[in-house]
Order: structure tokens, then sequence, then C-alpha cells
């Protein structure tokens, strides 16, 4: 992938991760903010419901007992008649509408002592409501000299006009009722209650502090812990008001659960919320990953390309003039220079085929398609075949392979080609990677119901970074553009999908400068 290209891909899902990210932000502040607008709509509502209900209560409790003295008195001091009657005309239907109304008042003087007034007598008044409704035939006269006036129709109503009553009732007493102390009007409990009520009604099912202040101070309706300026908000609404609003008490309350109740409000869609964005950030972040590891594997492929490519060309190159000097006369006259040239023929060609059967044999087993059969063998022979492998290249730089043996128990059930393999691949890393003389140890031991294999050398050594990946295929550690060793980055590869295999593990424990150790351990067999 062009390096431009990458780091404009990053920077797109980077920006557009930020956009995400901040957009969510946003509107869980706003939900927030839109939520506590509607909880303070909500308590001043309820504040104000429950305001009305104490009033409304209060002009019931004193209005009831005086209907229910002048109605049974009967007789009132004074009535007052008025009715207003109404003609239309329907020119659709021929008929003249007739509509009559009336109101009748009665009025009684109640003794009032015994209601807790300090007034001889109030006037009480009691309405009655009249409506009819006559429907005359248009050809009929209308005059009193003529009987013979037909009505079609009738409609007679009467009712009760008690809220009428109330309010008269109302605006006679207000100034007296007034003047009687607050907490004889109304109790904690009933504010409690009323409020309590109200505030389910709108789904604030929270906790509530309440207080009544009389022109600013505090009288004795207020609950235990009610705080007028404290950390919350506090809503206040007239109480016992006038015609006008006007009013000398004011209920207020406060709501000490607000910040909880509007957070528990958005709390389901906040967490939604955060988990969607979590996920797309754990996205994110492997796309992110995985474009890195594309972008390594490309040059990682080409390395091994232009690498295999050079392996390739070297021995393509020895053949052709080997072949071009068997061609020579001179040459081929002498058979053991004929013979000679034969056989770096044949060798080339073999170290050829084993780069090829590198790379195949890694694509078999990462197709599962290469078969290995196991059987009982013993990791002690096995490691002494392998270091006959490469004891003529260790001898030939005067270095040394020493065995130390201390496990007790070496049978595994294991392919003796391939594992033997795995060992000289190791080997042959740790010979590669040591500038100086190769100096290898290689150990053994028991743990438990397994056997372990460390192969030490006093190499180069690697760094931690470079430790993560050296299983990995085609991975090869190089400086700058140059790498060190000749290779193509599968033969780590190989031993961790065979070690994989017979349920092993392998992992390297290095220090740059001062070598690497490489570690297997597998099960035992009895």
């Amino acid at each position: 992938m062009n390096k431009k290209l990458f780091y404009l891909l990053i920077l797109l899902m980077s920006l557009s991760l930020i956009g995400i990210i901040f957009v969510q932000g946003y509107w869980i502040i706003d939900s927030v903010n839109t939520k506590r607008e509607q909880f303070e709509f909500s308590a001043r509502q309820a504040l104000s419901a429950t305001a009305h209900k104490i009033q409304n209560e209060e002009l019931e409790d004193l209005y009831r007992p005086f209907r229910e003295l002048a109605d049974s008195i009967g007789i009132p001091d004074d009535l007052t008649f008025d009715e207003f009657i109404l003609f239309q005309d329907d020119p659709a239907t021929n008929d003249i509408f007739i509509y009559r109304n009336g109101i009748l008042q009665q009025d009684f003087k109640l003794a009032s002592p015994a209601f807790d007034f300090d007034l001889d007598s109030i006037e009480f008044k009691r309405f009655y409501n009249r409506s009819q409704r006559y429907i005359l035939d248009k050809g009929s006269e209308l005059d009193g000299n003529n009987s013979s006036v037909e009505i079609k129709d009738r409609i007679q109503e009467f009712s009760r006009l008690q809220e009428f009553e109330k309010y008269n009732f109302s605006k006679m007493i207000s100034d007296r009722a007034a003047k009687k102390p607050v907490h004889t009007r109304v109790t904690e409990d009933e504010i409690k209650r009323m409020l309590t009520i109200d505030l389910v009604e709108r789904d604030m099912d929270t906790e509530f502090e309440f207080a009544v202040y009389s022109n600013n101070l505090s009288t004795r309706l207020r609950s235990d812990n009610f705080v007028l300026d404290g950390d919350s908000p506090t809503y206040g609404h007239p109480l016992f008001a006038d015609e006008n609003g006007q009013s000398n008490y004011t209920l207020y309350a406060n709501f000490p659960g607000q910040k909880k109740f509007v957070i528990s409000s958005i709390a389901g869609m906040v967490a939604l919320s955060v988990i969607f964005t979590f996920i797309i950030m754990l996205a994110y972040s492997s796309a992110l990953n995985q474009l890195n590891k594309q972008r390594q594997i490309s040059q990682i492929k080409t390395d091994f390309i232009n690498n295999m490519t050079h392996e390739f060309k070297t021995p393509i190159a020895t053949i052709n003039l080997a072949l071009d000097a068997i061609k020579n006369p001179k040459v081929s006259q002498d058979s053991d220079k004929v013979s000679y040239y034969h056989n770096m023929i044949r060798e080339e060609n073999k170290r050829m085929h084993a780069q090829v059967e590198n790379v195949l044999r890694i694509s078999k087993l990462e197709k599962n398609e290469l078969d290995i059969k196991k059987d009982r063998v013993k990791l002690h022979d096995l490691i002494e075949e392998a270091i006959m492998h490469v004891e003529l290249i260790v001898e030939d730089r005067q270095g040394y392979v020493n065995t130390h043996f201390d496990a007790s128990k070496s049978s595994i059930l294991a392919n003796e080609s391939h594992f033997t393999n795995v060992i000289v691949n190791m080997l042959d890393n740790a010979v590669k990677y040591s500038s100086d003389t190769p100096k290898i140890d290689v150990y053994t031991e028991n743990v438990k119901n397994f056997i372990i294999l460390k192969i030490q050398d006093q190499g180069d050594g690697m760094t931690k970074s470079v430790q993560k990946k050296v299983f990995d295929k085609f991975f090869r550690e190089h400086t700058g553009d140059i790498h060190n060793v000749k290779g193509h980055g599968l033969g780590l590869a190989y031993v961790k999908q065979i070690v994989d295999d017979h349920q092993g593990e392998v992992y390297v424990e290095s220090e740059k400068g001062k070598g690497s150790t490489f570690i297997i351990k597998l099960p035992l067999i009895s």
C-alpha cells in the first residue's frame, strides 16, 4: 500500500472517529439539558397543581357546612329572579325559536361564630338556573289574544349553579380566611400527600423537600431537611392566592434527587451510546491494525520476492557457467573437471529445490494439507541427528555445539523428519545470527509431564519488538534496507507451525547484543 495513501486513510478514519465521539458527547449533553428542563417544567406544574388543590379543598371544607345549613333552612331571606328571552327565526324550517333563561338567587343570612369567623352573620347566596326552549309554527300569531298558538316542541332544564355559589362564597370569605394562621388551614401531611400524587402523575418518582414561607419568613409548615438556598434548585408557587393572584404565602419545594433522576432517565440511551462508540473504537483499532499489518506484509512480501530472486539468480548463474564450462572441449576431455562441474550443478539444483520445498511446506501447513504422522521418538536422538547437519558449518567457523541433557525422560509423540527439521532450523538460525564464532548450548530438562528444550547462543540477540514478530511468516530482522543474513523469513514460521501441530509451545528470550535462547515445551508420553 502506498505510504501516503496509508496515512491519508488513517487521518480520515481518525477524524471520523473523533467526529462520532464529538456528536455523541454533544447529544448526551443536549439530552441532559432537555431532561433537566422537562424536570423543571413538570416540577413547577406539580407545585402549581398542589397549591390549587390545597386552596380548593379549603374552600370546599368551608363551603359545605354553609351550603348544608342554607339547604336545611329552606325559606330564604330574599329572592331575586332574572329572566332573559331571545327570539330567533329559522327560514329553512319556517319555525320560530324562543329561548328563555332565568337565574333564581336566594339570599340567606347565616350565623358565623360556629364557623370560626368574627362576624355576626354571613350572607350566603344560593343560585338556580332554569332554561327553556320553544319551537312555534311560523304562521302562529304571538300576541296574547290568539289562543291558537301551537307549540311544536318545548324543552325545559333546571340546575343548581354550585360552582357559581362557590365563587361568590370564596370572594366573601377570602379576607377572613386569610387572617387565620396558615398551619390551621393546611397540614404538612396534606401538602406531602398532594405533592406526591401530582409528582407521580407526571412520572416523577423522586425525593423532595418542601416548606411554606410567609413574606420570605419560614412558617411551621416545612419538611425536616428543607433548605431554601441549598444545592438543589428550589421552585415556588403562591399558596392561597386571591383572584388577582396575590398571596402572602409561597409553597416552595426542592428535589435533592434531581440530578440522579435526570441522569437515570437517559442512562439507558447513554449506556447504549457508549457501548456502540466503544465498538466503533474497537473496529477502528482493528481496522487500523489490519491496515498496518497489510502494509507490513506487502513490504515483507516485496522483500521476500527480491531475496528469493537473488537466491535463485546465484545458483542459476552457477549452473549456466558450469554448463558452459562442460561444453568447452578442453574441459570435456578432463573427466575430473566434468565430474566436478556435475557435482556443482547437482548441489546448486538441490539448493534451489530445498528453497522451493521450504515455501511449499509452509503453504501446505497453512492449508492443513501436510500429512504429519507421529510416532514415539526420543527427543535426545532427534537433537543429536540435527546437530550432525550443522556441525561442519560450526566447525568451519571454529565454533561449538554443546549438549546438556538433564532430562531423564525424553519420549515424545512426534514426526521424526519434521521435528528434526525444526531443531535444524533453530540451530541454523543460531549460527546465522552469530556474527562472531558460533557458541551454542543445547539444554533439556523435565518439568512435570513436559520436556523443555532450550537452544542458547551467544550471538547478536534481538530487541523486544523483533521477538514479538520473529515467528511471523516472511519476517526478517534487517538493518536499514539491507538484510544482514540471507534467508526468506520462513524457517521460524515453519518451526512455530510444527510445534503447534505437536501440541507444544515455542518462544524466545533474548537481549540485543547478548544472544538468544529458543525454548520448546512438549508433552511427554509414557
